[in-house]
Protein backbone atom coordinates (compact mmCIF):
# COMPACT_ATOMS: atom_id res chain seq x y z
CA UNK A 1 0.00 0.00 0.00
CA UNK A 2 7.72 6.42 -2.40
CA UNK A 3 9.52 9.69 -4.37
CA UNK A 4 8.70 13.23 -3.37
CA UNK A 5 7.41 15.30 -6.25
CA UNK A 6 7.96 19.09 -5.89
CA UNK A 7 4.98 21.39 -5.74
CA UNK A 8 4.49 24.04 -8.45
CA UNK A 9 6.81 27.02 -7.98
CA UNK A 10 5.43 30.28 -6.63
CA UNK A 11 5.24 33.33 -8.83
CA UNK A 12 8.35 34.92 -7.36
CA UNK A 13 9.31 37.07 -10.35
CA UNK A 14 6.60 39.65 -9.70
CA UNK A 15 7.49 39.76 -6.00
CA UNK A 16 11.14 40.35 -6.81
CA UNK A 17 10.35 43.21 -9.24
CA UNK A 18 7.99 44.91 -6.80
CA UNK A 19 10.47 44.45 -3.97
CA UNK A 20 13.28 46.02 -6.00
CA UNK A 21 11.14 49.03 -6.94
CA UNK A 22 10.12 49.66 -3.35
CA UNK A 23 13.55 48.96 -1.79
CA UNK A 24 14.51 52.64 -1.44
CA UNK A 25 11.51 53.51 0.70
CA UNK A 26 10.54 50.21 2.32
CA UNK A 27 11.83 48.81 5.57
CA UNK A 28 13.86 45.53 5.44
CA UNK A 29 10.92 43.62 6.92
CA UNK A 30 8.49 45.00 4.35
CA UNK A 31 10.78 44.08 1.44
CA UNK A 32 10.67 40.35 2.14
CA UNK A 33 8.44 38.30 -0.21
CA UNK A 34 5.29 36.97 1.38
CA UNK A 35 5.29 33.34 2.46
CA UNK A 36 1.53 33.16 3.01
CA UNK A 37 -0.47 30.60 1.09
CA UNK A 38 -2.94 31.99 -1.47
CA UNK A 39 -6.49 32.20 -0.12
CA UNK A 40 -8.93 29.38 -0.83
CA UNK A 41 -11.85 29.96 -3.19
CA UNK A 42 -14.28 28.90 -0.50
CA UNK A 43 -14.71 27.18 2.82
CA UNK A 44 -13.68 23.55 3.25
CA UNK A 45 -16.33 21.76 5.28
CA UNK A 46 -16.03 17.99 5.75
CA UNK A 47 -19.07 15.87 4.97
CA UNK A 48 -18.00 12.47 6.31
CA UNK A 49 -15.55 10.99 8.80
CA UNK A 50 -12.07 9.72 7.93
CA UNK A 51 -13.37 6.15 8.08
CA UNK A 52 -16.15 6.91 5.60
CA UNK A 53 -13.83 8.91 3.34
CA UNK A 54 -11.49 5.94 3.16
CA UNK A 55 -14.32 3.45 2.59
CA UNK A 56 -16.25 5.40 -0.03
CA UNK A 57 -13.53 7.29 -1.90
CA UNK A 58 -9.89 6.42 -1.30
CA UNK A 59 -10.29 2.63 -1.02
CA UNK A 60 -12.30 2.35 -4.27
CA UNK A 61 -9.77 4.64 -5.97
CA UNK A 62 -6.92 2.42 -4.83
CA UNK A 63 -8.65 -0.64 -6.31
CA UNK A 64 -8.36 0.88 -9.79
CA UNK A 65 -4.59 0.82 -9.27
CA UNK A 66 -4.27 -2.47 -7.37
CA UNK A 67 -6.43 -4.31 -9.93
CA UNK A 68 -4.58 -2.92 -12.95
CA UNK A 69 -1.88 -5.61 -12.91
CA UNK A 70 -1.69 -9.13 -11.57
CA UNK A 71 -0.70 -12.73 -12.07
CA UNK A 72 -3.17 -15.61 -12.10
CA UNK A 73 -2.04 -19.21 -11.73
CA UNK A 74 -4.26 -21.81 -13.40
CA UNK A 75 -3.83 -25.48 -14.33
CA UNK A 76 -3.29 -24.25 -17.87
CA UNK A 77 -0.44 -21.96 -16.85
CA UNK A 78 0.22 -18.39 -15.75
CA UNK A 79 -1.81 -15.42 -16.97
CA UNK A 80 -0.48 -11.88 -16.65
CA UNK A 81 -2.92 -8.98 -16.32
CA UNK A 82 -1.92 -5.50 -17.55
CA UNK A 83 -3.70 -2.50 -19.09
CA UNK A 84 -4.13 -2.79 -22.84
CA UNK A 85 -7.02 -0.60 -23.95
CA UNK A 86 -7.85 3.10 -23.59
CA UNK A 87 -10.59 2.10 -21.15
CA UNK A 88 -8.06 0.22 -19.00
CA UNK A 89 -5.82 3.28 -18.76
CA UNK A 90 -8.82 5.56 -18.14
CA UNK A 91 -9.75 3.53 -15.05
CA UNK A 92 -6.21 3.71 -13.72
CA UNK A 93 -6.10 7.46 -14.32
CA UNK A 94 -9.38 7.92 -12.45
CA UNK A 95 -7.93 6.01 -9.50
CA UNK A 96 -4.69 7.98 -9.55
CA UNK A 97 -6.36 11.40 -9.75
CA UNK A 98 -8.84 10.47 -7.03
CA UNK A 99 -5.95 9.31 -4.86
CA UNK A 100 -3.77 12.37 -5.46
CA UNK A 101 -6.55 14.89 -4.86
CA UNK A 102 -8.51 12.93 -2.29
CA UNK A 103 -5.53 12.35 -0.01
CA UNK A 104 -5.45 16.06 0.80
CA UNK A 105 -9.02 15.86 2.11
CA UNK A 106 -7.45 14.04 5.06
CA UNK A 107 -5.86 17.37 6.03
CA UNK A 108 -9.30 18.83 6.80
CA UNK A 109 -10.14 18.28 10.49
CA UNK A 110 -13.01 15.81 10.70
CA UNK A 111 -14.16 12.97 12.99
CA UNK A 112 -12.23 9.76 12.57
CA UNK A 113 -15.37 7.63 12.61
CA UNK A 114 -19.13 8.18 12.44
CA UNK A 115 -20.93 9.00 15.67
CA UNK A 116 -21.19 5.95 17.89
CA UNK A 117 -18.56 3.97 15.96
CA UNK A 118 -15.66 3.19 18.29
CA UNK A 119 -13.84 0.85 15.90
CA UNK A 120 -12.81 -2.51 17.33
CA UNK A 121 -11.35 -0.79 20.38
CA UNK A 122 -13.18 -2.38 23.31
CA UNK A 123 -12.96 -5.74 25.01
CA UNK A 124 -10.02 -8.04 25.76
CA UNK A 125 -9.34 -8.75 22.08
CA UNK A 126 -9.50 -5.13 20.89
CA UNK A 127 -7.18 -4.69 17.93
CA UNK A 128 -7.90 -1.12 16.84
CA UNK A 129 -7.54 2.34 18.32
CA UNK A 130 -10.66 4.28 19.18
CA UNK A 131 -11.38 7.55 17.33
CA UNK A 132 -10.40 9.47 20.48
CA UNK A 133 -7.07 7.65 20.67
CA UNK A 134 -6.37 8.34 17.00
CA UNK A 135 -7.21 12.02 17.46
CA UNK A 136 -4.89 12.29 20.48
CA UNK A 137 -2.11 10.59 18.51
CA UNK A 138 -2.52 13.03 15.61
CA UNK A 139 -2.57 16.06 17.90
CA UNK A 140 0.67 14.93 19.56
CA UNK A 141 2.45 14.72 16.21
CA UNK A 142 0.61 16.38 13.30
CA UNK A 143 3.82 16.31 11.23
CA UNK A 144 3.68 12.51 11.12
CA UNK A 145 0.04 12.55 10.03
CA UNK A 146 0.84 14.94 7.19
CA UNK A 147 3.84 12.83 6.16
CA UNK A 148 1.54 9.80 5.76
CA UNK A 149 -0.82 11.89 3.63
CA UNK A 150 2.03 13.09 1.41
CA UNK A 151 3.23 9.50 0.93
CA UNK A 152 -0.22 8.46 -0.25
CA UNK A 153 -0.55 11.48 -2.52
CA UNK A 154 2.85 10.83 -4.05
CA UNK A 155 1.71 7.40 -5.20
CA UNK A 156 -1.26 9.01 -6.92
CA UNK A 157 1.10 11.44 -8.68
CA UNK A 158 3.42 8.57 -9.59
CA UNK A 159 0.59 6.62 -11.21
CA UNK A 160 -0.67 9.71 -13.06
CA UNK A 161 2.78 9.99 -14.62
CA UNK A 162 2.78 6.27 -15.47
CA UNK A 163 -0.59 6.68 -17.20
CA UNK A 164 0.72 9.60 -19.26
CA UNK A 165 3.61 7.42 -20.42
CA UNK A 166 1.53 4.22 -20.53
CA UNK A 167 4.32 2.27 -18.91
CA UNK A 168 2.58 -0.89 -17.70
CA UNK A 169 5.79 -2.35 -16.28
CA UNK A 170 6.10 0.45 -13.74
CA UNK A 171 2.60 -0.24 -12.44
CA UNK A 172 3.94 -3.25 -10.55
CA UNK A 173 6.25 -1.03 -8.48
CA UNK A 174 3.46 1.54 -8.07
CA UNK A 175 1.09 -1.05 -6.58
CA UNK A 176 3.80 -2.03 -4.09
CA UNK A 177 4.34 1.63 -3.22
CA UNK A 178 0.61 2.08 -2.72
CA UNK A 179 0.37 -0.98 -0.50
CA UNK A 180 3.28 0.30 1.60
CA UNK A 181 1.76 3.79 1.94
CA UNK A 182 -1.60 2.40 3.02
CA UNK A 183 -0.22 -0.14 5.49
CA UNK A 184 2.29 2.29 6.99
CA UNK A 185 -0.57 4.64 7.85
CA UNK A 186 -2.89 1.89 9.10
CA UNK A 187 -0.19 0.41 11.32
CA UNK A 188 0.39 3.83 12.83
CA UNK A 189 -3.18 5.02 13.38
CA UNK A 190 -5.62 2.14 13.01
CA UNK A 191 -4.17 -1.12 14.33
CA UNK A 192 -0.68 -0.27 15.68
CA UNK A 193 -0.54 -3.49 17.70
CA UNK A 194 0.29 -5.35 14.51
CA UNK A 195 3.58 -3.45 14.23
CA UNK A 196 4.84 -5.59 17.10
CA UNK A 197 3.06 -8.74 15.93
CA UNK A 198 4.46 -8.78 12.41
CA UNK A 199 8.17 -8.94 13.39
CA UNK A 200 7.31 -11.77 15.81
CA UNK A 201 5.60 -13.70 13.02
CA UNK A 202 8.55 -13.12 10.71
CA UNK A 203 10.94 -14.35 13.38
CA UNK A 204 8.87 -17.50 13.98
CA UNK A 205 8.75 -18.23 10.27
CA UNK A 206 12.53 -17.87 10.01
CA UNK A 207 13.03 -20.17 13.01
CA UNK A 208 10.62 -22.69 11.49
CA UNK A 209 12.47 -22.61 8.17
CA UNK A 210 15.75 -23.31 9.98
CA UNK A 211 14.32 -26.42 11.62
CA UNK A 212 12.86 -27.81 8.40
CA UNK A 213 15.11 -30.39 6.69
CA UNK A 214 16.50 -29.29 3.39
CA UNK A 215 15.28 -31.02 0.27
CA UNK A 216 17.97 -32.47 -1.95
Amino acid sequence: MMEVIPRPARRLAAAVILGAAAWSCASPAASKPSTRQPPLWGDLTPVVSVKELMRDMLDPASDYIFDSVGTTLTPQGTTEKAPKTDEDWDRIRIGAVSMAEGAYLLKIPRPFAPAGDENNSTGPDASELSPAQITAKLERDPVLWNAKIEALRNVGLEVMDIVRRRDAKELWDATENLDHACEACHLEYWYPGEKELMPKLDRRLRERDVRLPRRE
